[in-house]
């Protein structure tokens, strides 16, 4: 229903009773003086903008290593001991490396008959950037000189060939844990191979579990091991016998069965 309306002069109680009045007889619609095209679309038209869901970010992880076998890959790939010191000095896997000052190789003849691999560098070797550093170093040697061998000996067959059981110092020369020692052993393994010792002195539990898989070295030492074709001695570290010259008996036993060994 709809009714025509005329402008008036309405007081605003006015209006709204006239209002009220129109409501009340049943107008739905106002009807002008102008038609109205209600198909006609508005010349403008505002955008429907969809709110966007929030997304939760999507973290990507890195994928995890195998830290074991990058180092395998990475030792069997070094044809050279040079190739091997570059191969340890770029593996960025192992957290001792983060916190060492140096990298410690080796020292003496890679020639030499014996190879003797001691314990994680200490804080002296980590220092030098060699093994058997400081006051260790020096019992080592006359422990050497006594069997016809030193590290600095100009002879292949009177020198001797010098490496730690890792190549990096552990914070405060803690023991190195186990994912440690299974990324660096591939690396000592193959040093062994590139050198080709007659004989081997472990020095020290480091020494003894890397090559061996096997700690207690006081009760190890004495007996010859094997690894890859080598023979093993195990023998107690310089460090214990500065503390513990009891033993120094013992370890001396030990040399001569070393001596024994690499006689022709």
């Amino acid at each position: 229903m709809g009714i025509n309306t005329h402008i008036a002069d309405y007081d605003w109680n006015a209006a709204l009773a006239a209002l009220a009045w129109q409501v009340e007889l049943g107008v739905t619609e106002v009807m002008v003086e102008a038609a109205i095209d209600r198909y006609e679309l508005p010349e403008k038209q505002e955008p429907v903008i969809a709110k966007a869901k929030p997304t939760t970010p999507v973290i990507h992880e890195a994928p995890k290593v195998d830290t074991a076998l990058a180092a395998q890959t990475g030792a069997a790939a070094c044809a050279d001991l040079e190739a091997l010191r570059t191969a340890l000095g770029a593996f960025d896997h192992c957290e001792l490396k983060k916190g060492a000052r140096n990298l410690v190789f080796a020292e003496g003849n890679p020639a030499a008959p014996l190879m003797i691999i001691g314990e994680a560098p200490n804080r002296e070797d980590d220092i030098e950037g060699r093994p058997f550093a400081g006051r260790t170093g020096q019992l080592l040697d006359k422990m050497l000189a006594a069997i016809g061998h030193a590290r600095d000996s100009d002879a292949a067959a009177t020198s001797a060939y010098l490496i730690p059981a890792l190549p990096w110092r552990p914070p405060a020369d803690r023991a190195p844990a186990d994912d440690e020692i299974a990324m660096i052993r591939p690396f000592l393994l193959r040093h062994i191979a590139l050198t080709k010792p007659r004989a081997i002195i472990a020095m020290g539990n480091t020494a003894c579990t890397v090559l061996l898989g096997q700690s207690g070295v006081l009760r190890l030492r004495g007996t010859w091991a094997d690894i890859q074709g080598t023979p093993i001695m195990p023998m107690t570290h310089p460090a214990y016998l500065l503390k513990n010259h009891a033993a120094k008996r013992e370890a001396w036993a030990d040399l001569l069965a070393v001596q024994s060994k690499l006689k022709p």
